[in-house]
């Protein structure tokens, strides 16, 4: 009885950090979206600006991409 009660902690933890990262990499995908989308309406209405917003959108999007990496593998320590 014990024993199956800390095999099923240990399942639900592990259910839990998987469901941390999936989480986080929806999170990173819809925030890296807002940032192309939102690069893209910039770009069109002012288009001598390009170099600048484009420098920015992917400093942008690499730091969303960076936590994102962190929270998944922050996660995937977690399960063993």
């Amino acid at each position: 009885m014990m024993i199956s009660a800390l095999f099923l902690a240990e399942g639900l933890a592990q259910l839990g950090c998987g469901i941390g990262a999936g989480i986080a990499t929806i999170g990173a995908g819809l925030g890296i979206g807002k940032i192309g989308g939102s690069a893209m309406d910039a770009i069109a209405r002012q288009p001598e600006a390009t170099g600048k917003i484009q420098t920015n959108m992917i400093l942008t999007s690499a730091f969303v991409e960076g936590c994102a990496l962190f929270a998944i593998a922050a996660c995937a320590f977690l399960i063993k």
